[in-house]
């Protein structure tokens, strides 16, 4: 068997996107340098079209990140200095970064048990009694590629009169009712990240909408406020998708959907395989589509099984080792709704295995089988 220094299954393997789309990727890329075109040119007004329509949405507007894209939305939503903004503790940070970035205070809501993703009824209690400040937003986070609620947080949204923005960086493709997330809030933000679903070459981010609205706002502050070149109407930044990375996601959207599907064909035998192991596999809500932008298995012993695998040549990662609010940033100054039992559970039990569209079946095998062989006398080590 390899050493731990060799390891033969990644857990995630964005080169090898590349390789599968190597001359189509190649030729895009050679069509935007021949171009003399290189920022906000036809490439990127091509994606933002053909991106909402993949979505269903009216309006797509290209940024530099999934950060900069929950900044842009946020700020379209006029959410700012003071602003309560109900979001999750287990998620990427980048999403608490977005909201403080722009000022406003993240306030930090449990998780549902199945999905990890917000939890409706920890949602309504939280704003039953919020901290000092408006609420304003909430932000739920589509995790791993399981859509979070969003009937159930779109009803208690309206009812207490808040925005709606979703967090789209892992759900490229993900569906509610065959409904597309993205599509279902006041307005959403996409990554581009290369491990995403749909990955760029380095970082990119787009947001979606239906209201023209806040489309227009998104483009006002996504280049210094400009409707005539060089004239500010509005303060704004600097946040482009650039030429090179939208040719590249224009191939690769092409392909989103034929990888979701790759992608659920290994969720099915990991899921198959794990069946008789002490490991609990994803859960699917009868309603979602799931696209495993992450596989996460849950298990007591985590850590020694992490170990383990890691022995026997096999990657895995931990999306995420600690929620927000307990890491050094954010620890005793952040806002939590109500407690976060939950939240704090999982992540002493989570565990990513590999996933990735070019993963073949008999690599998950290969894993499952090192899984079964998982010695039980393992000390949890947490």
């Amino acid at each position: 068997m390899s050493s731990c220094h060799q390891i033969v299954v990644p857990q995630t393997d964005p080169k090898a996107s590349y390789l599968m789309h190597q001359t189509e990727i190649e030729t895009a890329i050679y069509r935007v340098l021949q171009s003399g075109w290189y920022i906000l040119g036809r490439e990127v007004k091509a994606f933002e079209e053909e991106f909402a329509a993949y979505v269903g949405v009216q309006h797509a507007i290209g940024a530099a990140s999934g950060t900069d894209a929950l900044e842009l939305a946020l700020r379209a939503c006029g959410i700012g200095a003071g602003d309560l903004v109900f979001t999750v503790s287990h998620t990427a940070v980048a999403t608490v970064a977005a909201i403080e970035r722009v000022g406003a205070r993240p306030v930090l809501v449990d998780i549902d048990a199945a999905s990890y993703t917000l939890d409706p009824n920890c949602l309504e209690a939280a704003l039953a009694h919020p901290p000092a400040g408006l609420p304003k937003a909430v932000l739920p986070v589509h995790l791993y590629g399981h859509p979070a609620d969003m009937p159930a947080i779109l009803d208690v949204a309206r009812r207490h009169e808040l925005t709606v923005i979703e967090d789209c960086a892992q759900s490229h493709g993900a569906t509610i009712g065959g409904r597309m997330t993205g599509g279902w809030g006041d307005i959403a933000a996409f990554s581009f990240y290369p491990t995403k679903n749909l990955g760029a070459i380095g970082d990119g981010g787009l947001v979606a909408t239906n209201n023209s609205t806040l489309s227009e706002r998104v483009r006002l502050l996504q280049q210094y406020g400009w409707r005539e070149r060089y004239i500010s109407d509005v303060p704004g930044g600097n946040s482009r998708l650039d030429e090179l990375q939208a040719a590249v996601l224009r191939v690769k959207l092409r392909f989103l959907d034929a990888e979701n599907e790759l992608r659920r064909n290994l969720a099915q035998t990991y899921n198959a395989l794990l069946a008789d192991t002490d490991l609990t596999v994803p859960a699917v809500r009868f309603d979602a589509s799931h696209v495993y932008h992450q596989y996460v298995v849950r298990l007591r012993r985590r850590d020694a099984l992490r170990a383990y695998l890691q022995e026997h040549a096999v990657g895995t990662l931990i999306h995420y080792p600690a929620p927000v609010h307990l890491q050094p940033a954010y620890r005793g100054r952040i806002s939590l709704g109500v407690p976060l039992p939950r939240t704090e559970q999982i992540v002493r039990e989570i565990l990513s295995l590999p996933m990735f569209p070019q993963l073949r079946e008999d690599q998950v095998r290969g894993v499952c089988e090192r899984i079964a062989h998982f010695p039980t006398d393992k000390v949890i080590d947490r």
